[in-house]
């Protein structure tokens, strides 16, 4: 397990400073996010290898793995080759930080890199629980595919919106039950995967959790919606505050309708 970690943890790194270096060349920092997804499947797969355990979980976990890296790297980097203008996170974390902008952003994606690297320690935790495929494991699987096919329809959906109505606030479909549902059904795969690695008190559970718990705080109150609802709000103004009025930002539910409850909640 250690010798997979290390492994891993290498992966990660190496990745991270090939994207700094890509990002500053092109000035297309959305490749950051694609090689981090592939990246974090690779350092996965590569502990999973290392594992001593029966075959068939980390078999499971593997293929669970190489489908959410190639289908949201594969995403990310496309959405980054058809778009003409940087990623606006990272363009205002430039501008931030002027002439320094190279070395803090290599700096800033080897923490990402760790990041990922945790990740990959909760599938590959997950991969090594042991006992025979159960309940359990179909519960799981259930969740991940579940997870995957929702975030593909949510950047489907949105892909179509932009296409059809540039410049709009998107709210057709799962975008009307959540401002963010491709982040909620993100969380949901490393839930999934999470329940497939829960076996009791002991440190394969514990990293196993590491993954939903991390990847929440990630996006819901670090590098996930607030820059994101920042650059909104200031491109779109109050078209956009009126959709953060009637649509939760992260768990989907219906959106609010009422008159008085919209009102009520904007005087809050």
């Amino acid at each position: 397990m250690l010798l997979g970690a290390a492994l891993s943890l290498a992966i990660m790194m190496a990745a991270m400073g090939a994207a700094s270096i890509i990002a500053e060349k092109t000035r297309r920092s959305g490749f950051i996010d694609g090689i981090w997804a592939l990246a974090t499947g690779a350092a996965t797969l590569a502990q999973i290898l290392l594992l001593a355990a029966p075959i068939e979980r980390p078999i499971l976990i593997s293929l669970l793995m190489a489908v959410w890296a190639v289908r949201l790297g594969r995403h990310l980097v496309g959405r980054t080759l058809g778009s003409g203008t940087d990623d606006p996170r990272y363009a205002a974390l430039r501008r931030e930080w002027g002439a320094a902008a190279p070395r803090r952003l290599f700096v800033f994606l080897q923490m990402q890199a760790i990041a990922g690297w945790l990740l990959a320690l909760a599938a590959s935790a997950a991969a090594s629980r042991v006992g025979p495929l159960g309940w359990q494991d179909a519960v799981g699987c259930a969740i991940v595919l579940v997870a995957l096919m929702g975030e593909w329809h949510a950047d489907r959906s949105l892909a179509a919106f932009r296409r059809d109505r540039p410049g709009e606030v998107c709210d057709r479909g799962p975008w009307g039950w959540s401002r963010h549902p491709n982040y909620f059904f993100e969380w949901l795969f490393w839930v999934g995967i999470a329940v497939i690695g829960i076996g009791g008190l002991d440190w394969r559970t514990g990293l196993a959790l590491i993954a939903p718990i991390s990847i929440y705080l990630l996006l819901v109150h670090v590098s996930g919606i607030p820059p994101l609802e920042r650059h909104m709000l200031e491109s779109r103004g109050e078209a956009f505050r009126a959709y953060q009025r009637r649509v939760p930002a992260f768990f989907p539910r219906p959106p609010k309708t009422d008159q008085a409850d919209i009102q009520r909640d904007s005087t809050r």
